[in-house]
């Protein structure tokens, strides 16, 4: 689909959540140095039980343009894909992409002791559009679906771009984006069994 002022998903059943998370995002930012040792995702605290961290810490940043960067993301996949979404399902794989994110890095990742950001979720968000594109016969959902996954796997053959480290003042977490990816396939597989269930009935 052709990006043009006229076909974005500004409705507000497209919209609304998308600029809600970014607002989240950058309430965060403003005032991290005040909150962030209660809801960063933090190893050591979330194995003592403080389990929100999980979900939370993915609003947080560490500098200026790690959140521009993210914030970027989410509205081109928006502007890209927004009209797949609705208050429900794009609320189930905000969540879902953070929640198996965040456990892929707890159980998997051990050696991250801290991690923030929205990158992991995004690439859950990008792996469901790209799934939708291909549910509507879009072709360029095939190359979309087929780039993330090469994207991430020579994260972790090659390690990620010392540029972006560079910039955003810290280590890309390259696993945090493998297992948001993970949820983002998992909860699309099960939406559109829904999906399909519903259109047999």
């Amino acid at each position: 689909m052709t990006l043009t002022l006229k076909n974005l998903p500004l409705k507000k059943q497209h919209s609304v959540l998308v600029i809600t998370i970014a607002l989240l995002a950058i309430l965060a930012y403003l005032f991290n140095d005040k909150i962030d040792s209660l809801f960063v995702y933090q190893y050591q605290l979330i194995s003592q039980g403080e389990l929100w961290r999980t979900f939370t810490g993915h609003f947080f940043h560490t500098n200026g343009i790690h959140l521009l960067l993210n914030l970027a993301a989410l509205i081109l996949l928006w502007a890209l894909h927004g009209h797949f979404y609705n208050l429900k399902n794009y609320s189930l794989l905000f969540i879902s992409s953070a929640l198996i994110c965040s456990t892929g890095l707890f159980y998997f990742s051990p050696d991250i002791h801290q991690y923030v950001g929205l990158s992991g979720v995004l690439h859950g968000i990008f792996v469901f559009g790209a799934m939708m594109d291909i549910r509507h016969k879009d072709k360029t959902g095939y190359l979309l679906f087929i780039g993330v996954w090469l994207k991430i796997a020579h994260e972790q053959f090659y390690g990620a771009s010392e540029q972006v480290s560079t910039l955003i003042n810290a280590n890309v977490a390259i696993d945090a984006h493998l297992w948001g990816a993970v949820g983002g396939l998992i909860f699309s597989c099960c939406y559109l069994v829904l999906l399909t269930v519903k259109s047999k009935k």
